[in-house]
């Protein structure tokens, strides 16, 4: 089993940045990935960000690339997620999710995760 504790959200002028973080804990893989996924009200819940704990390797949605930044702390287990130039169409519910072991399939699909965090809410005002 593993765990996942999310922190960092909250309120935030356009412009601003925040940084969200993900401690895992529990029996996690070497080999495994951590993405971060929105959902803003109304809307599907869509991808983020992700990466591979092997390596290092990065993914982005094309609407926050140059903007945001996920980053492993190997020591500590966590995952953040540097949010820089954040606009008024970032604001969601952001959540954690975390795939124990190598992914098949698309890195950036819902289903490629079995493990998710509860969420934190992020709201840039304009």
């Amino acid at each position: 089993q593993v765990q996942l504790a999310e922190s960092g959200g909250g309120l935030a002028q356009a412009g601003n940045s925040l940084r969200l973080s993900c401690a895992t804990s529990g029996r996690t893989a070497g080999n495994s990935a951590t993405a971060w996924f929105r959902q803003a009200p109304g809307l599907e819940r869509e991808f983020v960000a992700a990466i591979r704990w092997m390596g290092d390797r990065t993914y982005y949605t094309d609407s926050v690339k140059g903007r945001f930044i996920i980053s492993r702390d190997g020591a500590k287990k966590t995952i953040h997620l540097q949010m820089n130039s954040l606009k008024p169409e970032d604001s969601a519910v952001y959540y954690c999710a975390h795939r124990n072991g190598v992914i098949l399939s698309s890195i950036r699909a819902q289903s490629a995760y079995n493990y998710w965090g509860q969420g934190t809410q992020v709201s840039v005002s304009s």
